[in-house]
């Protein structure tokens, strides 16, 4: 059962082709760029269930204007809400050199295994433009998987393609199946050696103390609400970092107003901050500069993601969770879901003045440092629970040095 998992995991690296154009997608844990001359948005978006011997797949697609605005275009980027890392799709050759004429629009397909359960998928052309909203965003439930007999299941894989206005289907490359399939068989073997080595001599030698890292996620992300103030650009930069940081290297699943927009206009702040927080395991309050007085002012540049503009309903939700902390003091255990997160300098706010009274009693961390801390606790109701194939499949362990460099450049930028 694992092997075919493996297997069914590695088809996301087959490249798929439409009118001798190929996109090749890839793990990008960096920021994606950002230019004044950029593509136009994303056509449409749109992600289907694709069913594969009782598994899974989701089908995504996106399609892609063909107007003067492409000879900019240098990727298209997905997230995924349950995988740690978004990915980066590129075109070969690039579509201002591809022989597309004619064609308004043309469709690109990507098949990716993924958990069961609900799940988010956003895309935008990339260079982000620097202000406006980039990004498309499509729900879709996937259920279950049931299992099925071995003797039942085939070696057939399910297509891979992608299709321009007009073209049809082409198969998947042989080779890049052939070259997976193999791929995963020594995956195999390996995490087998790591099992054993577990078993034999226990879980510190699975798990090197070394490792720079959050502590092993459980079989779902944790669920965490970050709620901020309104400041400036390069505040909510830093925010921004911190909660993409969570997302996609560890191990939470964030909820955030500048990604919800459209659900805190439905609902209105108040609603919204009452649910979220319900939901959530843990509430992060990043605190204000400390050498600046909280202010809201009217007027707040708009930059795109992960450079946003600051929404006008932080205006609203950060005194609305002071509140909320202020009504929980009496309880102790209601009072640990609040946890206070300072950007920058700790002895910079130790200089220039105390929390507001609101938040004195909350549990407290500062970034940079006290990120590692800060992960480790946001796990460690599951720290008993935790198998050791459960901490090598799992992504999010382990952060890389880029995803830390990219956040520690955000966080100095306020200074």
């Amino acid at each position: 059962m694992l092997g075919v998992k493996l297997i069914i995991f590695s088809l996301i690296v087959i490249k798929v082709t439409a009118n001798e154009i190929k996109t090749e997608c890839r793990e990008f844990s960096g920021i994606p760029p950002s230019n004044l001359t950029s593509p136009s948005l994303l056509a449409d978006l749109k992600v289907e269930l694709v069913t594969w011997e009782g598994m899974y797949l989701l089908n995504i697609s996106w399609a892609i204007n063909i107007d003067a605005s492409i000879e900019y275009l240098n990727a298209t980027r997905i997230l995924i809400e349950s995988l740690a890392v978004p990915y980066h799709c590129e075109y070969n050759p690039p579509l201002a050199t591809a022989n597309i004429t004619g064609s308004k629009q043309i469709w690109f397909h990507y098949l990716i295994n993924t958990g069961s359960g609900s799940e988010f998928i956003q895309a935008a052309n990339i260079p982000l433009a620097p202000k406006g909203i980039c990004y498309k965003g499509v729900s879709i439930i996937v259920p279950t998987p049931k299992p099925l007999d071995v003797k039942t299941r085939t070696t057939q894989v399910p297509p891979v393609y992608s299709t321009a206005s007009g073209l049809g289907q082409e198969a998947v490359d042989l080779t890049s199946i052939v070259i997976a399939t193999f791929g995963c068989l020594a995956s195999l073997i390996v995490l087998s050696c790591f099992y054993i080595i577990y078993k034999r001599f226990g879980a510190k030698l699975a798990i090197s103390s070394s490792f720079k890292g959050c502590h092993p996620s459980p079989m779902l992300p944790v669920p965490v609400l970050v709620v901020y103030p309104a400041e400036n650009s390069a505040f909510q930069r830093a925010v921004v970092a911190l909660a993409e940081f969570l997302q996609w290297q560890g191990g939470c699943r964030v909820a955030v107003d500048i990604w919800q927009q459209g659900k805190i206009a439905e609902l209105g702040p108040m609603r919204w901050l009452t649910e979220q927080a319900k939901a959530a395991n843990r509430v992060l309050i990043v605190s204000p500069q400390a050498e600046l007085p909280i202010s809201y002012p009217s007027h707040l540049p708009n930059d795109c993601f992960p450079t946003p503009s600051i929404p006008a309903s932080a205006q609203d939700l950060y005194p609305l969770v002071l509140n909320m902390v202020v009504s929980h003091a009496k309880s102790s255990r209601d009072l640990a879901k609040f946890w206070v997160v300072q950007l920058g300098d700790q002895q910079q706010y130790k200089r220039c003045g105390n929390l507001v009274p609101e938040l004195r009693a909350c549990k407290t961390f500062c970034v940079m440092k006290d990120l590692n801390k800060l992960c480790m606790s946001l796990h460690e109701h599951a720290q008993e629970n935790i198998r050791i194939s459960t901490q090598i499949l799992k992504p999010g362990i382990v952060y890389s040095e880029k995803s830390v460099e990219t956040l520690r450049e955000a966080v100095e930028m306020i200074k």
